[in-house]
């Protein structure tokens, strides 16, 4: 089926979000739509799943034109989208989350389990997928996860797939599988629409690339275009794609953990005996599929949940009783993985989110009491124009900004403090390659004073980028720290599991020296 979009604009008020786009995309053919965060990708693909209505222009399918007033229409036409957030229930079995909202009945109307469980089936085995119908989703790793959305979507019968940054929370080993599901998908006719800003993923499946810049088509591109001329067309200008660093460094060691064990409340492990150093001036990347402990293990560095046993030492400080206010007053900046849940307030102007842990302190405040507003106002203005935060008043409110624009002003407040410590977890979540590119840099630059640096990302390229040593977590503790330079298919089997010299020894090669497998075994 042939999807053709014309002229599709649509604004927000004085926003225009879209603006005349047009785009075609061939049955069978993989799509690649690339721009910046506040670009209107995603506004185009609410529009074309039915969430919004245009203000201009038409969807046609197969040239016959479309009003979708609903997801569900666009569904009954044939569209079908795979969110990056799954829309999946963890106490529902597979066949059940498939089903949910399209059950299949008997002829006395009833629910037929025994008819859901034979469509997954039907799916998964025409596409070699391997589901089991009857496995429940919160006992399936991330990669199955996603197959499962891809076959809810595919059982009814979507001829197009939109898929939004679907390799987000995928192992490298995930990400290739999934790459192929895709040329299969589109070796049968599906139609893809693959949303990233991964340019090596493009690179890889897509048979046409659309870029997308501040609301208008501003070119196609072949997939044979290196990175730069696609991050070029993205941004606008031409972008550093690897991070200019030096070698670190080393002062001594600043950040230690001990031994930190946690309970999750229903029981389970979610910290297993974790021991880490971070010295100042360097950089200690966490690598890891999401949901092996990072989050927890940010939490504790910042007070945010207490662990069974083990301590945090900061500069030869427990930190143990000390409050979330008083570890961020000593100079811990934190960069949090969810921004709209922990790093802004959202009814707040762009200005007051700009001081949110320092509005008690001068030269905001007098006496933690009556705010300055001359001086809450110079910072902002400041600070919006040292980090590129892209704003209509400094008065708005932070629910105007696109999500890349809100990371950047987490971290302009978080790096714009005193720093005795950096914790930046998933920094450029969300985040065109022109944000990564800056954000990247002033981490470096935080190392290079002297700051100790600890990243926690599930992007293995920004680990690599950025990390002067990584760390890999799997199941709520560390599977090894290991150097660098160190390839990345030895880092996506120790995101699997594979303990750390068994993931060398697959990939024949040997331990390099002063790696640890976390336990306090090392290689010298």
């Amino acid at each position: 089926m042939q999807l053709e979009l014309r002229g599709i604009t649509k604004r927000f008020g004085p926003l225009v979000a879209n603006d005349h786009i047009d785009l075609t995309v061939e049955p069978g053919e993989i799509h690649a739509l690339l721009g910046e965060n506040g670009a209107g990708k995603s506004t185009l693909m609410n529009v074309l799943y039915g969430i919004y209505d245009a203000d201009e222009g038409e969807i046609l399918l197969d040239g016959k034109p479309q009003h979708f007033r609903s997801a569900g229409d666009a569904v009954a036409a044939g569209i079908g989208m795979v969110h990056q957030h799954f829309m999946l229930v963890p106490v529902f079995t597979v066949a059940e989350s498939v089903a949910l909202g399209y059950e299949p009945t008997n002829k006395l109307g009833i629910i037929s389990a025994k008819k859901a469980a034979a469509k997954v089936k039907e799916v998964s085995d025409r596409f070699g997928f391997q589901l089991d119908p009857d496995a429940y989703i919160e006992d399936l790793p991330v990669g199955v996860q996603q197959r499962v959305e891809i076959v809810k979507a595919l059982s009814r019968d979507a001829e197009i797939l939109v898929l939004d940054e679907p390799t987000a929370v995928l192992t490298p080993q995930e990400t290739d599988e999934l790459m192929e599901i895709m040329k299969q998908l589109a070796a049968s006719g599906t139609s893809i629409i693959f949303i990233t800003h991964k340019l090596r993923e493009v690179q890889a499946v897509a048979d046409k690339i659309t870029v997308i810049r501040r609301g208008k088509v501003v070119g196609q591109a072949s997939p044979t275009s290196t990175q730069a001329e696609l991050a070029t067309m993205m941004v606008g200008r031409p972008v550093m794609l690897k991070v200019d660093k030096d070698e670190p460094t080393l002062g001594e060691v600043a950040l230690s953990i001990e031994g930190i064990s946690m309970l999750a409340e229903n029981g389970s492990t979610v910290l297993d005996d974790v021991n880490l150093d971070v010295r100042k001036g360097e950089i200690v990347a966490v690598a890891g599929v999401q949901g092996n402990g990072q989050t927890e293990l940010a939490e504790v560095i910042l007070g945010l949940s207490t662990p069974e046993q083990g301590r945090v030492m900061l500069e030869g400080k427990d930190l143990a009783k000390q409050s979330v206010s008083k570890r961020l007053g000593k100079g811990l900046g934190f960069i949090p993985e969810d921004r709209s849940t922990d790093g802004v307030v959202a009814s707040f102007s762009i200005a007051e989110n700009l001081i949110l842990d320092q509005f008690r302190d001068e030269p905001f405040s007098s006496s933690g009491v009556f705010l300055h507003p001359k001086q809450v106002n110079e910072n902002a203005d400041k600070l919006v124009e040292e980090f590129d935060i892209r704003i209509t008043h400094i008065a708005d409110p932070i629910s105007t900004l696109s999500g890349g624009n809100a990371q950047k002003l987490v971290v302009a407040r978080e790096m714009s403090k005193k720093l005795s410590l950096l914790v930046a977890s998933q920094p450029t979540r969300g985040v065109d390659v022109g944000s990564i590119e800056f954000i990247h840099q002033r981490i470096v630059e935080v190392r290079d004073s002297g700051v100790p640096v600890l990243v926690i990302s599930s992007e293995l390229d920004e680990v690599v980028a950025l990390a002067d040593r990584i760390v890999v977590m799997y199941r709520g503790g560390i599977i090894g720290i290991v150097p660098a330079d160190t390839p990345r298919s030895v880092l996506g089997l120790m995101m699997a599991g594979v303990p750390m010299a068994e993931a060398f020894e697959q990939e024949n090669l040997p331990v390099p020296e002063g790696a640890s497998d976390g336990k306090g075994s090392s290689h010298e």
